[in-house]
């Protein structure tokens, strides 16, 4: 009796923590019952999308870079390896805890990272923190993310082969110094470059991948989740797959 109900109250907790993350992530999952007739609807809540999260840039600063990273930023300097420098505002390196056990990689800064410098602070961005924050229990400034180049593309298109060939050993040079425990690739672009593939992340999503022989979990990008949110539901998986697999390595 007593095992029967501890996994009644595991599967009951597991079940609220899976519709606050649906919830936070603007899904909707209940339909509403009909109303009887006479008696009148409730006022609906207008669809917002994502949850808003505080703006970052009043925060406390993020954690003090190691000399790792900081040799890194310093090699790469007031980058003009490629095209892009000459449209940019500002260089996106990359920002969170430089020991950090996860690094999420994009594929390029928008508009609002090239204003401010930060990686993922747009409409996109406040969607990456709350599958961070809500999703997986952390804190944002407790992962590190950065992207394939560090420049901003015209238009937000997707980089080019050349303009990857000039930022990726910088990206690689980063995650050596981080030394993390696992990568969470978003998007194509992200994914098809760190794992040398020409396969779409559709078919790569939700299956463990190695770079550099660190475990990579290939999921969609935020940017994508805002214009398809039924998708959601198949970043929850990805992201339990990647809460358990911290799990395991953390016993390890």
């Amino acid at each position: 009796m007593h095992d029967a109900q501890h996994e009644f109250l595991e599967l009951v907790t597991q079940v609220r923590s899976h519709l606050e993350f649906q919830q936070a992530l603007g899904v909707r999952f209940l339909e509403e019952a009909p109303q009887k007739p006479g008696r009148p609807s409730p006022e609906r809540v207008p669809e917002t999308g994502p949850v808003a999260v505080p703006d970052h840039g009043q925060q406390s600063p993020p954690p003090a870079g190691s000399p790792g990273l900081d040799a890194v930023r310093s090699e790469l300097g007031d980058c003009t390896r490629c095209k892009l420098h000459s449209g940019r505002t500002t260089l996106v390196f990359g920002e969170g805890d430089p020991r950090a056990r996860i690094v999420f990689v994009g594929e390029g800064p928008g508009h609002e990272e090239d204003q401010q410098g930060r990686p993922f602070v747009g409409a996109a961005g406040q969607l990456l923190t709350d599958i961070i924050v809500k999703g997986m229990k952390m804190r944002r400034e407790d992962v590190y993310i950065c992207n394939i180049v560090k420049c901003r593309p015209p238009n937000n298109r997707n980089p080019e082969p050349d303009e990857v060939d000039a930022c990726e050993p910088f990206l690689r040079k980063q995650i050596e110094a981080i030394g993390p425990m696992l990568i969470v690739g978003l998007g194509n672009v992200a994914v098809k470059t760190l794992l040398k593939t020409r396969e779409g992340i559709t078919s790569l999503r939700g299956k463990w991948h190695s770079y550099q022989g660190i475990p990579v979990m290939p999921t969609f990008h935020p940017a994508y989740l805002l214009r398809n949110p039924a998708d959601k539901k198949l970043v929850w998986e990805d992201i339990k797959k990647i809460i358990a697999e911290l799990g395991r390595i953390g016993k390890g």
